[in-house]
């Protein structure tokens, strides 16, 4: 027969495995952030502009629908403006 402190026992295990995991995570997180740091590095070393790289991978991840809209609108915007 399983007593209380069992039920206990099992929770901070399970607690336990939860912490640890994203603890993992946010290592392998800042792993990653490192390593995009230097990829951003080498591309500026080669004469790249980083802000400019930046802007284009989240360009990249939006829908190309949304994208374009925007890019009307600015277009619109700009014209109005005298900039086009």
């Amino acid at each position: 027969m399983s007593s209380p402190n069992d039920a206990y026992a099992v929770t901070a295990d399970e607690l336990r495995q939860f912490i640890e995991r994203c603890e993992q995570l946010e290592a392998e997180k800042k792993d990653l952030a490192e390593q995009l740091k230097e990829v951003m590095a080498e591309a500026k070393g080669r004469g790249y502009d980083t802000k400019v790289l930046r802007k284009v991978i989240a360009l990249r991840k939006r829908k190309p629908d949304e994208l374009a809209e925007e890019e009307a609108v600015l277009e619109v915007y700009k014209a109005a403006l005298g900039m086009a």
